[in-house]
């Protein structure tokens, strides 16, 4: 199953004219992302508040990850504050997979931003988290802290952009999109052998792991016949009729 390192932004001194800093809103943003992850089969690892830029980076490339996604905002220089609307998605020129990831978060938010011709994918050098993590990355600048429309439209509709985040996630690892549902406890109900756990929801996807009778597992999400499954520390889909839900 993809893993992903999840990197909103550190920058508290970014403060929204609405209340709040960036740090805060992008972390806000980062937690309503989380059911989304889980119910859709995706793994995470998450920075923290007290780390910066830079240490994200060290502690991404320091594991191994499918996808590094940076979350901040924006500002327009002070020439102009408060001047300037949109969203930006950036990669590194050179990264096909980051540029296909960009285009897909660009795609996906201009149905939800109210300004969709300023929603636009870039690519640059200047950045950290784009250019040093090892894998493919993108960072969103989600609006304009110092706009109020902007800032109010991060601080107003955070459940619907991280759902249209997750989903582009889904879109990019060619994974269904799966609401969250209530984690439910499970047990694997098999007559003979093992149910297998599956990286995607086919009978014919790769095994991730093989569950015997009895085994418990968490259930975060259902589609198609199939439940996203946690067992031990495996994530995967599993046929929904050889489970019984508690």
């Amino acid at each position: 199953m993809p893993i992903i390192y999840l990197s909103p932004s550190t920058q508290e001194q970014n403060f929204y004219v609405t209340g709040g800093s960036e740090e805060y809103h992008m972390n806000l943003l980062a937690d309503a992302m989380v059911p989304y992850l889980v119910s859709c089969g995706i793994q995470y690892v998450r920075n923290t508040p007290d780390m910066t830029a830079a240490s994200s980076i060290r502690q991404a490339n320091a594991g191994w990850y499918d996808f590094y996604l940076a979350l901040h905002s924006n500002a327009a220089p002070e020439s102009n504050y408060g001047g300037a609307r949109g969203i930006i998605a950036f990669y590194y020129p050179g990264s096909v997979n980051g540029r296909r990831a960009a285009e897909l978060f660009v795609e996906n938010l201009k149905e939800i931003y109210p300004l969709p011709d300023r929603v636009r994918a870039e690519a640059t050098t200047s950045l950290g988290e784009v250019r040093q993590p090892r894998f493919p990355s993108v960072l969103l600048e989600i609006g304009y802290h110092d706009n109020y429309e902007d800032a109010a439209w991060v601080e107003n509709n955070t459940p619907a952009i991280a759902r249209n985040l997750v989903l582009s996630l889904t879109e990019y690892f060619g994974l269904p999109f799966i609401w969250p549902m209530d984690p439910r406890r499970g047990m694997v109900r098999v007559g003979s052998g093992t149910l297998n756990l599956r990286a995607r929801p086919a009978r014919d996807a790769r095994v991730v792991a093989s569950m015997p009778n009895g085994a418990a597992v968490g259930v975060y999400g259902q589609w198609q016949g199939w439940y996203t499954v946690h067992y031990a520390e495996y994530v995967g889909y599993a046929a929904a009729e050889f489970i019984e839900i508690e």
